[in-house]
């Protein structure tokens, strides 16, 4: 069982102008694994608050992975992989290389999305967009690789060979 934390960032949400429909997409995706939702917040796009919010998430030892949605774009606001970058220990680049790569073949401006992945100590950290059909869409390219992710970071298991996925 893997214990999730879905941090979503958006000023408007923040401020209770929006309805958040990107953490019930991340939701959705999720019922494809055995996890619960042990954590979940709505902050605006400040890096220092994000930062920190990471931060106490990992470092409570709760959550295996924090999926966060928003604040990836190009907006002068988008500061999500700058903070999240900020406090994990270990980046993990395959994770958003391989969302924007297979995500670009539906929805060309996928490119453009900044999403990082790092792990901060034993708790995986993973930004993905804040459009609710773009967050199905990463998660549909990771979420395979997720469970043998996180039993690496937990010690669990010392070899990396993991499901390979029919062509």
């Amino acid at each position: 069982m893997l214990n999730i934390g879905i941090l979503t960032i958006s000023d408007k949400g923040w401020h209770g102008q929006r309805y958040d429909k990107s953490s019930q997409a991340v939701r959705d995706s999720l019922s494809l694994l055995d996890c619960s939702v042990v954590k979940y917040e709505i902050i605006p796009d400040e890096a220092d608050i994000i930062a920190s919010k990471l931060a106490e998430w990992a470092d409570e030892g709760t959550a295996d992975l924090v999926l966060t949605t928003g604040g990836t774009g190009l907006a002068q606001r988008d500061v999500t992989p700058e903070a999240t970058l900020s406090v994990v220990d270990k980046v993990v680049p395959g994770l958003a290389e391989a969302m924007r790569a297979q995500t670009f073949r539906k929805t060309p401006s996928a490119i453009l999305s900044r999403a990082v992945a790092g792990i901060r100590g034993k708790c995986l950290i993973l930004n993905l967009p804040g459009s609710p059909r773009a967050v199905g869409e990463c998660l549909e390219v990771i979420l395979p690789v997720i469970p043998h992710a996180i039993e690496i970071i937990r010690g669990e298991v010392t070899e990396h060979e993991a499901p390979r996925i029919s062509d």
